[in-house]
């Protein structure tokens, strides 16, 4: 018996238009739909007069789940993947499914569609050639500033999600591991009747949430601007502290260490050291 298929199926994050035609049929078609929430589902197949048999498929049953959709798909049915919104394992259930698919050789195809991370940086104006999606902060102050910090010197475009029970705890830690300066762009409530974009800094990002110009409530995509390579700053303390090194005979070891200290490119740092060298 010749295998069914996986559709990995992306579903509207607010407005039932954005569903695309190819997504309806295979919902209509498919022998089994998984669901992480089989009411919400329900509610966007009753909008389009689909009836289909529907399992429930969410973050603490996958890799039950996983096995029986497995196995019915290599009985020969076919099961299309939705998430509450958006699409599939993007910060949401699918990815053990989906693993044990390819493991198996059965055919994943993916239908593309809504996905709030790339919408919001679609119209953030903010760098979209790198970018790094964070997901979700640690729900604790000192392990969301740990990881921050980690952060804090990366070039890239930072993506985050965060709930509207932390929305504020979560940009003053920001604020504090990043500074006030840094362009931000906050997507609230996207493709629904309150959707809300807001491109500013992070300073006044957070007062805008503070004095309610930004309501707490709904979802939350937060963009940050990625560290800007070498600022004067960091420039000026490589150039000392090469300077120091050098005097105390430390060359050899020169570079590793103001790489280490700085953040900047080791080349740079390289470079400087030759420029200094050849000065005195």
């Amino acid at each position: 018996m010749e295998n069914g298929k996986l559709f990995v199926v992306a579903t509207p994050i607010g407005n039932l238009d954005d569903t695309s035609k190819r997504s309806l049929k295979t919902l209509n078609d498919v022998d089994l739909i998984a669901a992480e929430d089989t009411r919400k589902t329900r509610h966007l197949l009753s909008h389009f007069n689909i009836k289909a048999r529907m399992i429930s498929l969410h973050e603490h049953n996958e890799e039950e789940a996983a096995k029986k959709l497995i196995k019915e798909i290599k009985n020969g049915n076919s099961v299309a993947l939705v998430s509450d919104a958006g699409t599939p394992a993007i910060n949401d259930p699918g990815y053990r499914l989906i693993l044990q698919a390819h493991k198996q050789n059965i055919t994943v195809v993916p239908l593309p569609g809504p996905c709030s991370i790339i919408s919001a940086l679609s119209v953030s104006g903010l760098p979209s050639d790198r970018f790094c999606f964070e997901g979700y902060l640690p729900a604790k102050s000192e392990s969301r500033k740990s990881k921050l910090k980690e952060l804090e010197k990366d070039e890239r475009t930072l993506i985050f999600l965060i709930s509207v029970h932390k929305i504020s705890q979560s940009l003053e830690d920001i604020l504090l591991i990043f500074g006030g300066d840094r362009i931000a762009f906050i997507a609230r409530e996207m493709t629904k009747i309150y959707e809300q974009c807001i491109r500013t800094n992070l300073g006044e990002l957070l007062k805008m949430i503070e004095v309610g110009e930004i309501p707490k409530k709904g979802e939350f995509v937060l963009i940050v601007e990625g560290c800007k390579e070498n600022n004067d700053d960091s420039l000026v303390l490589a150039r000392d502290l090469m300077g120091e090194l050098i005097n105390n005979n430390l060359s050899s070891q020169a570079v590793d260490i103001v790489t280490k200290v700085t953040k900047i490119k080791r080349n740079i740092i390289y470079k400087m050291m030759l420029e200094l060298k050849k000065e005195q």
